[in-house]
């Protein structure tokens, strides 16, 4: 029995493979005890749970953890036995490549949970999580760039050319391609920031409309006519912003102009009309009215309330029932409404 597992076998005795053997096997046995186990009973916590950060780490374990604790069962096995140098670069070689593999499958998996868990929380968060879905495809690439760097590092490449390389190409790319990164910066800048979103309705420069989508390069906006108005980030980043959905309040200040011939009684008594019509109305808050300016040809009031609410309508619809009521409110006490008129006098000249 002894000569049996003296006898060499590629470089190892029989012992030595057989116990090497044993060494994986006792591996696989509790790595798979630990997933039919632990792996299991958290899973069913975690299904049983609000969050979504228990969930992930449970999935990822089974994902990408597992996976290593395999290679590691491996490794301890091969490691207890003797092999050439070629055969242990070989295995280096492909160790190195496994691990990676999986450790920078993790890191943008966890990248990745970060950045939409961040997301989500937001208003619109929905809509925002399908947006970054192309600037998740360029941080997994920038990653994947970088794990590659460090494989070829650790299998004795000089990468120090290679990366000069990558930074003059990068110079020169990044010179030829200027805008679209601006653009891509600006659409950072919109991501984290928010100065808007998808649904706000903005003025920018002369444009007016509603944000319907916002890309890596450009965003698109909905005019009030109809049409879409495409917009690069930087454009839009570089601009002074009129974000209507963000006001909490609107401020509104209108003008009334009625004839000279009104009598001083009539003019003191419009203030009040004003207040009372405005204070009856609902979102609305009365602010002041008052006979402000002596025209040419007719005596002007301001007056001016707040709308309770951002929405245009709603503002629309209560101007026009406080008009409708002032025309009313005037046509009773005999108050005329002033319009542009001119008075010519002609003096008459009695002939010679």
């Amino acid at each position: 029995m002894d000569e049996i597992l003296q006898q060499q076998f590629l470089g190892n005795s029989v012992q030595s493979w057989i116990i090497a053997l044993l060494i994986f096997l006792g591996g696989m046995l509790i790595i798979r005890l630990f997933r039919k186990g632990l792996l299991s009973a958290l899973k069913k916590w975690a299904e049983g749970t609000e969050g979504d950060y228990d969930d992930f780490i449970v999935a990822e374990t089974g994902r990408s953890v597992v996976p290593l604790l395999y290679f590691a069962a491996f490794y301890a096995g091969f490691h207890y036995l003797t092999f050439s140098p070629a055969t242990m670069r070989v295995f280096k070689a492909a160790a190195l490549l496994y691990l990676t593999f999986f450790v920078v499958r993790l890191i943008t998996a966890v990248l990745q949970f970060i950045i939409m868990q961040y997301l989500s929380r937001q208003d619109n968060g929905e809509e925002k999580q399908k947006q970054v879905n192309g600037l998740m495809i360029i941080i997994s690439v920038v990653i994947w760039a970088l794990g590659l760097v460090f494989l070829m590092d650790n299998l004795g490449f000089d990468v120090t050319a290679i990366i000069t390389g990558l930074g003059i190409g990068g110079i020169a790319i990044a010179l030829a391609t200027q805008h679209i990164l601006g653009d891509l910066f600006s659409y950072f800048v919109i991501l984290f920031d928010r100065p808007f979103e998808v649904g706000d309705f903005i003025i920018v420069q002369d444009k007016v409309g509603t944000i319907e989508y916002i890309g890596i390069k450009t965003t698109r906006l909905r005019s009030l006519t109809g049409e879409e108005i495409v917009c690069s980030n930087t454009d839009l980043t570089n601009s002074r912003i009129h974000n209507f959905k963000k006001m909490q309040r609107r401020r509104i200040a209108f003008k009334i102009s009625v004839t000279y011939d009104t009598p001083p009684e009539k003019l003191e008594l419009i203030p009040g009309m004003v207040k009372q019509i405005i204070e009856n109305e609902a979102n609305v808050a009365f602010d002041r009215a008052h006979l402000f300016n002596l025209a040419d040809s007719w005596l002007e009031y301001e007056c001016v309330y707040f709308v309770d609410t951002s929405d245009y309508v709603q503002y629309m619809d209560a101007q026009q029932s406080i008009n409708l009521q002032l025309i009313r409110k005037f046509g009773q006490e005999g108050i005329s409404f002033a319009f542009p008129s001119q008075s010519i006098y002609l003096n008459k000249v009695d002939p010679a």
